[in-house]
């Protein structure tokens, strides 16, 4: 399959479509962090959508949607008008990846502040159950693909949001660090969505749980 893999900067997921045989390709405004930046885009990724791909995956940013940045959207009870208008923008650039002309389409991100309405989620994931010990609530938006089946599920060590942990740290690599896609998310995404063993059997999963 011919894939987008947009708004990634560290390669994750497109490497682990691209070790399956597939022809993936990451795009995002930054460099690739990642080892083939010959599978890299760098640029905007909106014109891009209007190209064929058989899939797109899509990480878009998500500073302004997060409800994790709800005490700066209401600043002393009052809404921050230039922090709106900018999720609204970053509403409008989720919605155009979501309603781009493909038939297999999924969206990363966390839990979206509500006063965005976005469109209901499909699914709401942790890395501990795809072998990371960490808890990161992240939900998915799926469109013509299945569920993530729980591919090892451990026991999460830390919260990723707590005080000192890798997310919460300053620096300037701060945003690069937090945006990265486990790497057990990322290899359940291409083994179940790539066609792998874990494929369609998230009923069996849901029928034993």
């Amino acid at each position: 399959m011919k894939i987008l893999v947009a708004c990634e900067e560290s390669g994750r997921v497109t490497a682990e479509f691209r070790r399956l045989g597939h022809e993936a390709y990451s795009c995002d405004i930054l460099p690739t962090s990642g080892k083939h930046p010959e599978w890299h885009i760098q640029g905007d990724v909106l014109p891009l959508l209007k190209e064929k791909w058989d899939m797109i995956i899509a990480f878009p940013p998500c500073t302004y949607l997060s409800n994790a940045g709800a005490n700066q959207l209401w600043r002393g009870h009052k809404l921050n008008k230039e922090r709106y208008k900018k999720g609204l923008a970053a509403k409008q650039f989720f919605l155009a990846i979501l309603n781009a002309k493909c038939s297999k389409i999924a969206i990363e991100n966390p839990i979206p502040s509500k006063i965005y309405d976005l469109p209901p989620h499909s699914q709401e994931i942790q890395p501990w159950q795809f072998g990371e010990p960490v808890q990161k609530k992240t939900r998915l938006w799926l469109k013509g693909l299945p569920k993530l089946y729980p591919t090892e599920i451990v026991q999460p060590l830390q919260n990723c949001h707590d005080a000192g942990t890798w997310f919460m740290k300053g620096g300037k690599e701060r945003q690069r660090n937090r945006a990265k896609t486990f790497s057990g998310v990322a290899r359940a995404m291409a083994e179940q969505w790539g066609g792998g063993e874990y494929y369609g059997q998230l009923d069996l999963f849901e029928s034993l749980a």
